[in-house]
């Protein structure tokens, strides 16, 4: 039988501490721009101010193992040390490029590699875990976030509307407006749930890895946390829908419209753990919820131990070598200055060209806080032949920091209109800078109204109609030419009941052959 003597933990030393310090020091010096810049964003955005606590739910998980990684030799890894110069690589690109999404992405990337390379397969499998719960900390790229909101917002608004209907009130839905008759309550960002949405998916994934269960009961928790947000942020809805109808519209405003919304967050925490209740009650072994619910401490180290100092493994001091290279080299980088090339201002778009008669539009500053553009124009033009042209294009000088183009694709349903068609299209005749015109093809109706919507990004002499790819050409023109400009091109004509859809075609193609010449001089090209 073996003495407490004989038993011996395994602890870092005061070099194997040092060096720990050091590497993850250096580590945040080499990514300071895009954590400084992460940082911003959870002050920023109320959907990810649980930013600032996960790092510490990290290192409390992690403690809670230390019992089981004082048994175990760290060995190292040299597959770690691959995963950091990875992630150094994704550093390079995400500066050239400025783009900070990819410099948090690269950050946790090396961190695990450094993890790796000093523990070991074995023992990072302990805290792997613990270790992508990291990954919830990084905010989201700002057109996935937007598209994920205007989705939501459509959902919740819908979900709303049938709440405010079983209370025999009289509503009218319009894209993301609930008219109430008195009042019309507007569906916006801050209502579509994102703020709820990204807190209680990160709570899920920390209670299903504490719950003891199969897979697809800890997959059933974190998953559910979608469809419970979407519900509970619609149920909100409704009531704000409902207590405005009998007490007011100051009952979606202000300090009451805010408690709302902590209440609903709570009772989603609360079906959270109702659910848990209920799947430790599924299945053969059935648990309490206590036992359920593993929240374990490490055991506690009797006094007599041995305690030996750990070794630091090989792959780790090549991974510290090859981080305090690329430290030193962050001080031979260029500054990333980002050109942002001359223009002419959108304010002297021309109102009147050959065939067409114009007025200036205005945006209303609320619009313009939300877009984030830089300049824009939103002009009605008139044809000899009666027929109108709304022309809209929203300018950002740089890109770079979220701010950036919003497709038609995903504000157009707010506004209650439904697409009924979805094309791209060549303009013959039609030429920017030589490169012939090419755009998305939408046809939207609501009711009885139809329009037609010609949409296209130019972007820095590219003429894009694929969202997707429009981020590609950002990510790489940054990195090679160092700009991040670029607008989003919208014209739109309405259809007359019966008519059809050739004129309106023959149009928006007209228009667009007449001002494809002055583009350039407003939107730069390469």
């Amino acid at each position: 039988m073996l003495d407490k003597k004989d038993i011996q933990i395994l602890r870092e030393g005061p070099v194997f501490i040092f060096f720990g310090v050091l590497i993850l020091a250096t580590l945040i010096f080499i990514y300071q721009e895009g954590l400084s810049y992460m940082v911003e964003m959870w002050d920023a955005k109320e959907e990810y101010g649980h930013g600032y606590i996960i790092p510490f739910i990290t290192l409390f998980l992690i403690w809670q193992k230390s019992d089981k990684l004082e048994l175990m030799t760290f060995k190292g890894s040299w597959a770690g040390l691959i995963v950091v110069i990875f992630g150094l690589i994704l550093f390079y690109m995400g500066e050239l490029s400025s783009i900070y999404t990819v410099i948090q992405y690269a950050f946790i990337i090396a961190l695990f590699g450094v993890i790796l390379s000093v523990m070991g397969g074995s023992a990072f499998k302990i805290i792997f875990v613990p270790l992508i719960i990291l990954l919830f900390m990084i905010p989201l790229p700002n057109f996935i976030l937007h598209n994920l909101s205007s989705q939501l917002q459509l959902i919740s608004s819908l979900i709303g509307v049938a709440v405010i209907r079983l209370f025999d009130i009289s509503v009218y839905l319009e894209g993301n407006v609930i008219d109430l008759g008195v009042y019309k309550l507007q569906v916006v960002e801050a209502c579509s749930g994102l703020n709820y949405l990204f807190p209680l998916m990160t709570l899920a994934f920390i209670s299903a890895y504490f719950f003891t269960g199969t897979i697809w009961k800890k997959s059933i928790i974190f998953l559910s946390s979608i469809p419970i947000t979407i519900l509970m942020n619609s149920f909100r809805i409704g009531a704000i829908g409902v207590t405005v109808e009998y007490w007011g519209p100051e009952m979606a405003e202000g300090f009451l419209h805010d408690f709302e919304g902590w209440v609903v967050f709570m009772s989603c925490i609360a079906i959270l753990i109702g659910e848990m209740w209920l799947l430790a009650q599924v299945g053969k072994d059935k648990l309490p919820l206590r036992e359920a619910f593993g929240l374990d401490f490490p055991a506690i180290t009797p006094k007599d131990t041995k305690i030996v100092y750990r070794d630091i493994p090989k792959p780790f001091y090549a991974s510290l070598g090859v981080i305090l290279i690329v430290a030193v080299s962050v001080f031979a980088l260029p500054d990333q200055v980002e050109i942002e090339p001359e223009r002419k201002q959108y304010a002297e778009f021309p109102l009147e060209f050959d065939g067409w008669q114009g007025s200036a539009g205005y945006l209303e500053q609320i619009y313009i806080d939300v877009l984030k553009l830089n300049d824009y124009v939103m002009n009605d033009y008139q044809g000899e032949d009666g027929g109108a042209v709304n022309f809209y294009s929203a300018y950002y000088s740089s890109q770079k920091k979220g701010a950036s183009a919003h497709s038609p694709r995903s504000c157009i349903p707010g506004g209650g209109w439904r697409i009924a068609s979805l094309t791209q299209h060549s303009i013959e005749g039609a030429e920017i800078s030589g490169v012939l015109l090419e755009v998305n093809r939408l046809v939207i109706q609501k009711d009885e109204t139809r329009q037609l919507v010609y949409y296209w990004f130019q972007q820095r002499g590219r003429i894009i109609t694929n969202e997707y790819m429009m981020k590609w050409w950002l990510f790489w023109d940054s990195m090679n030419m160092h700009r991040t400009d670029g607008a989003l091109m919208r014209l739109v004509t309405i259809l007359k009941p019966g008519q059809d859809i050739s004129i309106a075609d023959k149009r928006l193609q007209d228009f667009s052959r007449k001002i494809s010449p002055i583009i350039p001089e407003f939107i730069p090209g390469k």
